[in-house]
């Protein structure tokens, strides 16, 4: 077991950039100002807390250029996971008098799944749509599942644990022809489409007038910005009851005490990771197609999960027969290389990753496989630590593997 001083000591190889991202040098820097001037609150209408208040439109505004929209839909949240229940539930609730339903595809994230369990104990019919082996929504079974009466349908941009695109594009599209054909039988319940993009945004290109989504999900630490901050995109004339009530923040969509330092240091950490998209996302790409290429000729029975074709970049998540990977983990961690056994909202559960058995995965293939994410401060030389000492750890545990 390590103690203390070997992390102080030892460097850590990190492939858990999934999970989170360390905070960008220079996003790091940007926010020191913002912590020693702008710290009167926001609603005050003193000079101070105008300041303040000013700093924060002129941010959301910034970020609304970034991503083509009006500001007024720009709203500012702690989290992704915030944002989502946020969309759920109030959805939900101010549609509660029409029977509403909602849609989620059955590999979304904790916080979408969780909330849609939390709704159908409150009455309310939640529909799962499956996806296929490869981890792509069935858009047929979609199509399927679209009544009169329902009122949401919320798909991940990427799955957090498999890097899958999912073919939002077209889910827009058929969305929008039955919202044309709901207005010509005059069927006034509105149809909202959401997704998720916290795993997608600076990776891929995240164009919300070509997804043609009605709310949009980003986080901060997932692209080298602070925790704390999220953002949901939320178009003009969306009905949503509000989750926090209080003081009026945000349009009187989200009430509480902005936290300035981090929605600026969000900004920052979105503005260069559009402009080195291309960049970060070529450099992953190469370092993961050799971690995959070298595990695949050295390991008998490794896999890589989910569609190779639409997957993103920096997300591997692989399969090594005959292991338990809760067990690959812990070694790995032993040495100093930072991996997980599924999302990280989800790595406290022992149950079999919801995602994985989805694709049609016995429990344990599921339990054998890992993810490894590759981020902006990778190196090869991380990379060629990674592929010493992986295989020597699965050989290992494939011998005294009770399920040879």
């Amino acid at each position: 077991m390590k103690n203390q001083n070997d992390f102080k000591t030892k460097k850590s190889i990190y492939f858990d950039y999934a999970a989170s991202t360390p905070i960008d040098p220079l996003v790091f820097k940007s926010m020191f100002t913002v912590f020693e001037k702008y710290y009167a609150n926001t609603m005050s209408i003193h000079s101070l807390g105008q300041e303040s208040k000013d700093l924060l439109e002129k941010t959301r505004e910034s970020f609304a250029k970034l991503l083509k929209v009006n500001a007024s839909e720009i709203i500012f949240t702690s989290s992704a996971s915030e944002s989502n229940n946020f969309v759920l539930k109030g959805i939900a609730n101010a549609y509660r008098n029409v029977d509403g339903r909602v849609i989620v595809s059955n590999i979304e994230h904790p916080c979408v799944l969780n909330s849609s369990h939390w709704l159908e104990k409150s009455g309310y019919k939640v529909d799962y749509v499956s996806v296929d082996r490869n981890g792509i929504v069935n858009l047929d079974e979609l199509t399927s599942l679209i009544k009169d009466s329902t009122v949401l349908i919320s798909i991940m941009h990427v799955n957090n644990e498999i890097g899958v695109i999912e073919p939002i594009e077209k889910i827009g599209k058929i969305i929008s022809s039955i919202k044309e054909y709901r207005k010509k039988r005059n069927i006034e319940t509105p149809l909202y489409f959401h997704t998720d993009a916290s795993q997608s945004f600076g990776k891929i290109d995240v164009n919300i007038n070509k997804i043609g989504c009605d709310l949009l999900t980003l986080s901060s630490h997932k692209i080298y910005g602070p925790k704390g901050a999220g953002l949901l995109y939320i178009k003009k004339g969306t009905k949503i009851t509000p989750l926090i009530h209080g003081g009026g923040q945000e349009f009187g969509f989200r009430s509480s005490t902005v936290n300035l330092p981090a929605i600026f240091g969000f900004y920052k950490a979105a503005e260069i990771a559009i402009k080195r998209q291309k960049q970060d996302s070529q450099k992953a790409a190469k370092l993961k197609a050799k971690i995959v290429k070298t595990l695949q000729s050295k390991l008998a029975n490794c896999y890589l999960n989910g569609s190779s074709i639409t997957q993103i970049p920096n997300i591997i998540s692989i399969r090594f027969d005959f292991i338990e990977g809760e067990a690959l983990v812990y070694l790995l961690d032993n040495n100093n290389i930072c991996a997980s056994s599924a999302s990280a909202c989800a790595s406290l559960s022992l149950s079999p990753s919801h995602v994985l058995l989805a694709l049609g995965l016995k429990p344990e293939q599921a339990h054998s496989t890992i993810r490894l994410s590759i981020g902006r401060f990778t190196t090869n030389e991380d990379v060629n630590y990674l592929l010493k000492v992986l295989p020597d750890i699965i050989t290992k545990l494939r011998n005294i593997s009770p399920f040879k």
